[in-house]
């Protein structure tokens, strides 16, 4: 039977976004019940610290676990309340039911790009137990608390509306609670979940959080009430311009510019010269209007916007790196070290994406004495748990000669690197992984050698200390014996020779740890005391 092309057309068919990814669930992060369960549980704490941090609200962040089993089956039961913005009334069916629905399309920092990761977390849920997303919202100007049950139509990349509450607010309560029953395996996922929890307070210092399990009860206080800088949005950098860009900038402009006109208002960092001496240098003309420019003068245009080496690099207003004090008082407050620093880089750029390294050291304390250094990585506030032998931080890591900065192993040496970026470059889909970029591992490298001088500083002193100490310890046990034999042949008390034996040796000792190598000391004639 020859096969017409009605029929061929009959075997094609559109997917929806929520189609696409019910169909490869894996490329969020919910390759199994394990992983689905920790997924769940980051995507909800996530967007509820961007809920808070976004609007400078200081996060109160409650996680609670419970399992129960249905006929045989492990269900995990995951709700995430928050104390941020809200969401406003009419939104929550989009929000929380239409896959690329969110706040997040912007060019600034945040933890997520697209509001994606909690659609798989509802999708998963239906999937695996067929229950929908319980919503609880409320803004703080809202004189309404209002309730959804949402499910997802997959088809149409749609919200389905089950229950819809509204109650009068009685107390002025903000924020959002979330609450999402899959098919986990919680036994299996709470290792990785606790150390997710222990290493978001490590990030978040200005946070409450507070995550109760069957099994499990932790609780982090806020050390600070000092918030990051806040990010803003930004204009694209003319090096991470590409010709679908370029072309939706243009048919985007209500009026028609000229070149020079279009670089100066809608790219980052270009002034009336800069736009100028580009133009000059590319063979464009600066009047020309950018709405008569034919597909191949835009890609000759976008060509040469990546070749030209004298743009300014992107500017960091974008972004919204922890500083140093506020890492350090994390990691003060989880690891318990004898010795921390902290060092945020300048911005930089790679691709003409703006980003900015953060690195700490933590050293001694409650942190045990392993064989190479412990890693704690963070991209944009994230903890990244998985995949860490793939990670540039951990090449770089074990690239470093520790035994120049004095560190012998095993050693009780913690390394935290926190990455921030408006576009982050992963190794694979899971984005567990930072990718080997040649300008993020050079600033990656440079953070760390920093930071291992001044710990090397310190190691250096504490051996001082340590061989002041033993000194000490030699010098006290003779003192006596040494005091009894002056005694005998000066005449003079023991106990007064011991009181000067001892003030020579500590002011021998408060020199040698000053530095001093020489110490002179005068001995007078106590023979007619």
């Amino acid at each position: 039977m020859p096969i017409t092309d009605e029929a061929l057309l009959r075997e094609y068919k559109g997917l929806s976004p929520a189609e696409f990814f019910y169909r490869n669930k894996e490329i969020a992060g919910f390759s199994n019940p394990t992983r689905a369960v920790y997924q769940t549980i980051r995507e909800l704490v996530e967007n509820a610290l961007d809920a808070t941090e976004l609007y400078r609200i200081l996060p109160d962040i409650k996680i609670l676990v419970n399992t129960y089993e249905n006929n045989g089956t492990e269900l995990v039961e995951i709700t995430v309340e928050d104390n941020g913005i809200g969401i406003p009334r009419h939104e929550v069916p989009n929000v929380f039911g239409r896959v690329f629905y969110g706040s997040k399309y912007k060019l600034r920092q945040s933890r997520g790009v697209f509001g994606l990761g909690v659609k798989m977390a509802v999708l998963y849920a239906q999937i695996t137990t067929g229950k929908p997303i319980f919503v609880r919202s409320s803004t703080p100007y809202s004189c309404s608390i209002y309730e959804y049950e949402i499910l997802i139509d997959i088809t149409s990349n749609r919200p389905i509306v089950l229950n819809h509450k509204v109650y009068r607010k009685e107390k002025r309560w903000h924020g959002t609670v979330v609450r999402l029953t899959i098919q986990g395996n919680w036994p299996s996922a709470r290792r990785r979940v606790e150390e997710y929890i222990r290493r978001t307070a490590m990030i978040t210092p200005y946070a409450n959080i507070y995550f109760k399990a069957p099994d499990l009860e932790i609780s982090f206080k806020r050390v600070t009430r000092k918030l990051p800088a806040l990010p803003s949005e930004s204009k694209p950098h003319p090096h991470g311009v590409d010709l679908e860009m370029l072309k939706a900038m243009i048919s985007s402009l209500k009026e028609d510019l000229t070149l020079k006109e279009f670089l100066m208002t809608n790219f980052d960092s270009i002034g009336e010269t800069t736009a100028e001496a580009f133009c000059k240098w590319a063979g464009f003309s600066p009047s020309i209007k950018v709405k008569k420019l034919d597909l191949n003068d835009l890609t000759l245009l976008m060509s040469k916007m990546k070749e030209y080496d004298k743009w300014r690099r992107p500017r960091g207003k974008a972004l919204s790196p922890l500083g140093s004090d506020l890492l350090k008082k994390g990691i003060e407050e989880t690891l318990k070290p004898e010795f921390v620093t902290a060092v945020t880089r300048k911005p930089s750029s790679y691709a003409g994406n703006p980003f900015i390294v953060e690195v700490a050291l933590a050293w001694g304390g409650n942190i045990p004495a392993v064989e190479k250094p412990l890693l704690f990585r963070f991209a944009n506030k994230i903890p990244l748990l998985y995949d860490e032998g793939a990670d540039v931080c951990r090449k770089i890591v074990d690239s470093i000669d520790w035994s120049y900065y004095k560190v012998k192993f095993p050693a009780p040496l913690a390394v935290v690197v926190h990455v921030c970026s408006t576009k982050l470059p992963f190794k694979g889909v899971g984005k567990e992984a930072i990718a080997d970029v040649e300008e993020i591992e050079k600033e990656i490298e440079n953070a760390i050698k920093e930071a291992a001088r001044r710990l090397r500083s310190h190691i250096i002193k504490i051996e001082k200390i340590y061989e002041l100490q033993k000194k000490k310890v030699t010098f006290e046990k003779y003192i006596p014996e040494v005091a009894r034999a002056l005694s005998e042949i000066c005449r003079v008390e023991e106990e007064y020779i011991k009181e000067k034996l001892i003030a020579i040796m500590e002011k021998v000792l408060m020199k040698s740890s000053r530095g001093r190598e020489e110490v002179i000391v005068y001995a007078k004639d106590t023979s007619s005391k």
